[in-house]
């Protein structure tokens, strides 16, 4: 039977012969630790990229959402005018006020960073979670019923010319 080493190239052999164990050890832990600060310098440029490819989308979002701010205030600012003729000037106080409030939200979006953004969201969390809980709910089925809304207006768009 032959020996278990003699499947290797004589040439490795001799140098394996060489060399002392310890050697061996630190010539690995050498190839290890530069294979290691490769492997991280490689993430840390694809973390770069990553990071100003969704710094560049979340600035054009961010114009974008301004922008439907403004078109919710407007609407809002409608509404309060409605609720004036109809209800009382009371009443349209409260939607004029609320109409307000989305137009100055919209202008402060609109004026920080997206850093700033995220780090006032942060902070809103921080301080209580639990309205960031029910403010992130009350989003989310507004999102739902506004996309029902655009679902069920296309059908009946398509139901209307009969198709």
């Amino acid at each position: 039977m032959p020996r278990p080493d003699s499947d290797l190239p004589e040439t490795t052999g001799a140098v394996v012969a060489d060399r002392p164990a310890g050697d061996l050890k630190a010539t690995a832990r050498q190839t290890t630790d530069r294979l290691v600060g490769q492997v991280r310098e490689q993430v840390a440029t694809l973390k770069d990229q990553a990071g100003g490819r969704l710094r560049t989308y979340a600035e054009e979002r961010k114009g974008k959402a301004s922008n439907l701010l403004d078109d919710i205030s407007a609407v809002i600012e409608d509404a309060a005018r409605s609720i004036e003729q109809r209800l009382g000037e009371e009443y349209g106080d409260y939607a004029h006020r609320a109409a307000e409030a989305v137009s100055k939200f919209s202008g402060k979006v609109r004026e920080k960073s997206v850093d700033e953004i995220v780090a006032d969201g942060r902070e809103i969390v921080r301080k209580s979670p639990a309205v960031a809980i029910a403010a992130a709910a009350v989003v989310g089925f507004a999102l739902v019923r506004l996309l029902r809304n655009a679902d069920g207006t296309a059908g009946n768009a398509t139901d209307g010319d009969g198709d």
